[in-house]
Parts: structure tokens; C-alpha cells; sequence
């Protein structure tokens, strides 16, 4: 009885693997695919990829996480919209090309209203990030000072229509005041202009700024959450500053093609949620200022829906378009 345990303890892991397989339904001689649509160096793509390192093991052909950038997220999304439904390949991206983009762009060659939600991979505060050349200190002293100067200072965005873009519109709409848009191809190449003074504010996620801040190449002047940041907890939020209504959270989510059965994408959601749990994981996604999820299928749904509801009503309110 007692030699016989680990026989029976290893057909049970691989029945376990196998229906694991069979729900993914994944060719076993094709890597997984985790596309980002957008450029390497942001927290779109840092997060996938302390992921990916957790799933290789459940997948003996190789976890791949693949940037196909531009069009503010389209190009990417539009190759996984396209692709067979069969679990090799997944679409992880902020909310634009899931969320907001089929608000702005007057034709896109992909429906993301078709996307079948896997999981949410982590939230993340918008914060305000002004240039050191900047001369506000605070909230008040910055919408004094776009007062002062309507248009004449710039905001970067991840590109038009990106979370970035519409939580500077929805400032601009709150506080009344104006700046004017400098869009780039994802955070990365509009934080180097930041830190450099090319352009004057960014309305970036908490995680790729945060590092800035402590170092004093940038300041962060509020969080656009509900609470502070355990992140930088000195710094305060739009609430605190007399701009209510200013909450603007970025969220990384996993979504598969139109027509993948909803027991892969529930497959595929287990596991990264196992990986989300892990203690280095956690810690990891901390040092982004990243939130774990992993939630289920349903409530990633309901949370995307609730989320382009919202955004939507910003890009109506701020007549942005794209072509």
C-alpha cells in the first residue's frame, strides 16, 4: 500500500494536467502567446511577463509575451481578435483596445465587445506627474498656474485615447482648464520626455512614476483614487486637493479571441490566478504599485463593462475621436 502511494499521487497530477490541457486546448507543440499592444519598458508589459514566468511550467511548448504596438493598442488586439480560438494565444493590455477604444475610433477592424474576459491581472491609481520645471508644488498651485498660462503647457499621453489621454480630458473637464496634448506610442517613451522636460505633465500610472518621484526627477502631485497610495502614502489624493470626482484607475487585463469556450478561458484564468497569489508575485507586482486580481471570468466582465460605461461618458463629454 505505502509503494504504491506515489503511483497513484502521479496519476492523479496527471489527470489534473490533462484536464488542465484539454480545457486550454492548446496544440502541445505551439508555445502560449501573451500579446501586449503596446511597447516594451511600460507596466502593460512588466506585469505579463512576471507572469509568464509562472505559467512555463504549465505549458512544455513556452510561454512567448510578444509587443505588436501601435494605433493606440489596436494593431496587437486586432491580431488576437483574429486568431483561432483554441487558447494558444491571449491579448493582455490596459483597457484601451478592450475597454475604450471602440468609443473613439470611428471604425476598428476588430469588436471588442466580443473579447471573452479571462481575468483582471492587477489595477493600478493614475497619478498627476508634473516636470521638475514645473513650478507647482501641490493641486491648487498647478490649476493656478494652467490658469495662468491656458494651452501653453503640454501633457503626454500613451497615445490618443489611451487612459492617460481621457484622465487629462477629465481633469481638463473638472477643473476647467486647458493644456495641450503631445501623444506617444505607450508610457515609456512619454516618461523619458517627462524626466527630460520635453513636455510638461503626464497623467501616468502610479507604477512606472513612482520611482521618479522618490527620486526627485518628477513630483507627483495627487492620486486619483479613492484612498492614498500605500505606494507613496505622503502624497495625497485629488479628493484631499478639492478636485472631486477625479478617480482614474488603469486596470492590466487578459482577454481571449471571440469564440474560445468559456472552460478555456476559465482554465487560463485559474492559473494565472495561482500565479497572482504567489508571495513573489505579490511582491513583485508591489514594486510596481500594482494591485493583484485575478478575478473570475464574471466579475472581469461586469468590471470591463462598468469601466467603458465610465470612459465612455469622458470621451462623449470631451468630443474626442480618433480616426
Amino acid at each position: 500500500m505505502i509503494d504504491s502511494f506515489p503511483r497513484r499521487l502521479g496519476a492523479a497530477l496527471a489527470l489534473v494536467l490533462c484536464l488542465v490541457g484539454t480545457a486550454l486546448a492548446q496544440p502541445s507543440n505551439q508555445p502560449l502567446r501573451l500579446v501586449v499592444p503596446f511597447p516594451a519598458g511600460g507596466t502593460a508589459d512588466v506585469l505579463p511577463r512576471i507572469l509568464a514566468e509562472k505559467l512555463r511550467a504549465s505549458f512544455p511548448a513556452g510561454v512567448v509575451v510578444e509587443n505588436r504596438t501601435g494605433a493606440g493598442g489596436n494593431i496587437g488586439a486586432e491580431a488576437v481578435f483574429r486568431s483561432a480560438p483554441d487558447g494558444t494565444m491571449f491579448l493582455a493590455s490596459p483597457p484601451g483596445p478592450i475597454a475604450i477604444n471602440h468609443h473613439l475610433y470611428k471604425k476598428l477592424a476588430f469588436d471588442p465587445t466580443k473579447w471573452v474576459p479571462v481575468t483582471v491581472m492587477a489595477t493600478v491609481p493614475n497619478v498627476l506627474a508634473v516636470s521638475t520645471k514645473v513650478p507647482a508644488q501641490n493641486v491648487a498651485e498647478f490649476i493656478a498656474y494652467l490658469k495662468a498660462n491656458p494651452g501653453k503647457v503640454t501633457y503626454a499621453s500613451q497615445g490618443n485615447g489611451s487612459t492617460s489621454h481621457l484622465t487629462a480630458a477629465l481633469f481638463m473637464q473638472l477643473t476647467g482648464t486647458e493644456m495641450t496634448h503631445i501623444p506617444y506610442r505607450g508610457t515609456a517613451p512619454a516618461l523619458t520626455d517627462l524626466l527630460g522636460g520635453q513636455v510638461d505633465v503626464f497623467f501616468d500610472n502610479l507604477s512606472s512614476s513612482a520611482q521618479y518621484h522618490n527620486a526627485g526627477k518628477l513630483r507627483i502631485l495627487a492620486v486619483a483614487d479613492a484612498v492614498r497610495s500605500t505606494v507613496l502614502p505622503q502624497v495625497p489624493t485629488f479628493e484631499e486637493s478639492k478636485v472631486p470626482g477625479m478617480n482614474a484607475v488603469t486596470f492590466f487585463s487578459v482577454v481571449a479571441p471571440p469564440g474560445t469556450p468559456p472552460a478555456t478561458a476559465a482554465a487560463m484564468q485559474k492559473l494565472l490566478a495561482e500565479a497572482m497569489a504567489m508571495p513573489d508575485v505579490k511582491a513583485r507586482f508591489a514594486e510596481q504599485g500594482a494591485e493583484p486580481r485575478g478575478w473570475s471570468t464574471e466579475q472581469t466582465a461586469r468590471f470591463i463593462q462598468a469601466e467603458s460605461d465610465k470612459w465612455n461618458k469622458v470621451i462623449k463629454s470631451a468630443n474626442v475621436t480618433l480616426e
